[in-house]
């Protein structure tokens, strides 16, 4: 299936308009990454732990919202869009939320 964060996809023809779909994840940093991370404040440098719980959650949001496009009988997903947001009381909740148009093309 195709996932495109464009409106149209160049040389094909948009046959039919599912609607809405979406995926979301929300997944918890634990503390061991929350340290390393505050040390990563302090010297500098990238929070690989960090970078890698955000990419988890993205591809499971997208993972989600593709098999959503699916089940209703779409091969493509067009203006997809992903919104990262931090919830929980002190925030170390990370959520991802991805949603796109489910279109089936030719």
């Amino acid at each position: 299936m195709l996932l495109t964060t464009t409106s149209v996809i160049e040389g094909k023809r948009i046959t039919n308009y599912y609607g809405i779909v979406s995926g979301e994840t929300i997944i918890g940093a634990n503390v061991f990454r929350d340290i390393f991370a505050s040390i990563r404040d302090i010297v500098g440098g990238r929070s690989g732990s960090y970078e890698e719980v955000l990419r988890e959650a993205k591809e499971t949001a997208l993972r989600e919202m593709e098999e959503q496009a699916a089940r209703m009988g779409a091969n493509a997903v067009i203006g997809v869009d992903l919104d990262y947001e931090t919830v929980g009381g002190s925030g170390s909740m990370l959520m991802v939320t991805a949603c796109g148009t489910a279109v089936s093309m030719e």
